[in-house]
């Protein structure tokens, strides 16, 4: 049965555990290859967690490592469980990025998810006609073929998109949603109620969704002028865990990346440029008045 979390956290927390192993152990990757009789690109992958590893593998890799404590033992085997699990997004893997799946999870684990979003509503809080609308769009690069413009998706494909959309909204009616904090550009506002066919329903939604107590939207106005990140699409996650780091997720103009470590320069500019924008765009409770304002203004 499929699982509504995600592997991605254990999987981190596993692959970290065991590289610390191994240098405590006092080993290279090298020699436990040589040690194990595998390839080096498979210790390798192990650790970056680009591949799970089977119990019988991994037991193997902790008598290595001189780990004899059956707690430890049966937490990093837990761990390995966990993170070879499937979940409801699993049998999307080839409709979509890796960077994107590997978003997916990190999404269904946080405890606190920050979003910045320059120009379209985020996902999360997206209604379907606008997410089809806009997934609809979209020009996106063939999986495995070089920057080359692809042109807009099949109709099978918006579909398919839209249907993942709809369904991540799924934590959103969790008994223990994750807090939801966005901050958006009065641009994104403006470009949904120019649409009269969607607008509506969009900014009722942002205003239902912004009502919620697990979810904060601010708006930044036209009126702040011009700012650093502006034109910039950011997701930062935040774990239960204090020994998971935060995960960024830039999406630039050709791609996404994601930065997992907690001390990169571009974890903590993001996490910077978040809360100084946070501290100048409109409160939570200006923006919510500034979006009934707005849907009592359209007919």
């Amino acid at each position: 049965m499929s699982s509504t979390t995600s592997p991605a956290v254990p999987r981190r927390r596993l692959r970290t555990d065991l590289k610390r192993a191994r240098q405590q152990a006092g080993l290279t990757q090298e020699a436990v290859a040589a040690e194990m009789d595998w390839s080096l690109s498979k210790v390798i992958r192990i650790e970056t967690g680009s591949v799970g590893i089977s119990t019988n593998d991994l037991a193997a890799l902790l008598r290595l490592y001189q780990i004899d404590s059956q707690e430890r033992t049966d937490e990093l085997v837990a761990l390995a469980r966990a993170a070879r699990q499937q979940s409801w997004w699993s049998r999307y893997r080839g409709s979509v990025s890796p960077a994107y799946f590997q978003y997916l999870e990190y999404e269904a684990d946080a405890a606190v998810i920050r979003q910045y979003e320059a120009l379209l509503v985020p996902g999360l809080l997206q209604t379907e006609d606008y997410a089809t609308a806009a997934i609809h769009q979209y020009r996106g690069h063939h999986p495995g073929r070089s920057q080359q413009p692809a042109g807009r998706l099949s109709a099978k494909m918006v579909k398919t998109r839209v249907e993942i959309r709809m369904a991540r909204q799924e934590l959103l009616r969790r008994p223990d949603p994750p807090s939801l904090l966005f901050i958006l550009d009065e641009a994104v506002i403006r470009r949904t109620i120019g649409d009269e066919k969607l607008g509506r329903a969009q900014i009722d939604r942002l205003i239902t969704m912004g009502s919620m107590p697990y979810v904060t939207i601010q708006v930044v106005p036209f009126s702040l002028g011009m700012y650093v990140g502006m034109a910039e699409n950011y997701t930062i996650f935040s774990f239960p865990d204090a020994e998971d780091h935060d995960v960024l997720y830039f999406e630039g103009a050709a791609a996404a990346t994601i930065f997992s470590h907690d001390e990169s320069g571009e974890m903590i500019l993001y996490r910077q440029m978040y809360e100084e924008l946070s501290k100048a765009a409109l409160s939570p409770d200006d923006s919510l008045s500034y979006l009934t304002n707005i849907a009592d203004g359209i007919a």
